[in-house]
């Protein structure tokens, strides 16, 4: 037992590795308690317990190797160490602590990501950006680790840390169109303007959106065709998403010959309101005689369907057409309709053709002067 051994007695040696033995295998059994634990918690409410599956995956994917180097490095502390062996036990029970913690994040992003998967299966966009945050963040939590055990091992970081800001820019400015879609995708996700299965129109361009990726959007047209989308281009145009509209304002104008009489062109708003508000789905505004210019008198109609689907708008409509139709042969009404008078003038021989009023229309023929 006085035997010396590396400056040490075999006795202190001994004490040394026992207390490592029992502190790796004392934190291998707390890691196995917590795990239990955490497991239990799990099952008893899968739903609610979302932070302990993320948890519970990253503490699994603790090291024995890690733990059994923070045991040694507990057994050092009560040895008799030279001043470079002390330094070089420490910094490489910090590595194995930071490796230790990456690989916690690690596990616990690829936990995060994979519930997100299953609460979003039915919405492919937000998995695609899912996938795309997690990514990043394991490749930011790696480079920082990664760093700090350089660091920690006395490499001088500054220098690394400069040049990877210079390659940095420059791959930022040699991919700088991909990033910003990137982003886009990224922002479009997040703010929401429009989703998968929305109708909007961007310019002169219309359709449903299919899917939003990581660089375009794509959009099946009224005609059938994919439009593809850049998605910076994208987000820099004026985008009319008719999905989320509340109500559809509805205008519309019927003209009626200049020979209605006074009371009829009076009573007309009114039962125009009548044919409009009998609608479902339909919120009446206004009615009124909007113009006394020729060829006719115009009413304007101003209303709102509750409901932004476009074939409850058509139908509405329709119905409107056809109750308006119906009440104005009751009341004797007719719509002006375009008519033309030719003649032909003696002096030019050419034919010459005026437009007629339509409450004339009946009056209005040909008349040929020789």
């Amino acid at each position: 037992m006085n035997s010396i051994f590396l400056a040490n007695p075999l006795g202190d040696w001994l004490v040394a590795l026992a207390l490592a033995a029992i502190v790796a295998v004392g934190l291998d059994t707390l890691k196995s308690i917590l795990l239990r634990r955490l497991r239990a918690c799990v099952a008893a409410a899968p739903e609610a317990a979302r932070p302990a599956a993320v948890t519970l995956a990253a503490l699994s994917a603790t090291r024995l190797a890690v733990l059994v180097v923070i045991g040694l490095y507990a057994g050092a502390s009560l040895l008799t160490l030279s001043e470079r062996a002390q330094l070089l036990v420490g910094r490489v029970a910090i590595a194995a602590v930071l490796a230790q913690c990456a690989i916690w994040g690690d596990h616990a992003v690829r936990a995060w990501l994979a519930a997100a998967r299953a609460r979003q299966v039915a919405d492919p966009d937000r998995v695609t950006t899912s996938v795309a945050i997690a990514y990043l963040g394991r490749v930011a939590l790696w480079s920082v680790v990664g760093l700090m055990i350089l660091d920690n091992l006395g490499v001088n970081i500054t220098t690394l840390v400069a040049s990877l800001g210079i390659g940095g820019i420059a791959l930022a400015l040699a991919v700088q169109s991909i990033l910003g879609d990137l982003f886009a995708s990224l922002s479009i996700v997040v703010d929401k303007p429009f989703v998968t299965g929305d109708f909007i129109i961007v310019d002169s361009m219309l359709g449903t959106v299919e899917r939003i990726g990581l660089k375009t959007t794509r959009v099946r047209s009224l005609d059938g065709e994919q439009i593809v989308f850049s998605n910076a281009d994208l987000l820099k145009s004026r985008i009319r998403n008719l999905r989320r509209m509340e109500e559809r304002r509805v205008v519309f104008r019927i003209a009626v010959t200049y020979d209605t009489p006074e009371p009829t062109l009076r009573a007309l708003p009114g039962l125009l309101e009548a044919i409009v508000a009998a609608q479902p789905q339909v919120r009446f505004d206004r009615a009124h005689l909007g113009s006394l210019a020729a060829p006719a008198y115009t009413f304007e109609v101003v209303y709102y369907v509750n409901s932004a689907d476009y074939r409850v708008y058509m139908d509405v409509q329709q119905d409107i057409y056809l109750g308006i139709v119906a009440m104005l042969g009751q009341q004797g009404v007719r719509l002006a309709l375009p008519a033309h008078q030719v003649r032909l003038d003696t002096a030019s021989s050419q034919p010459m053709v005026d437009q007629v009023a339509p409450d004339r229309r009946e009056a209005a023929s040909t008349r040929c002067q020789a």
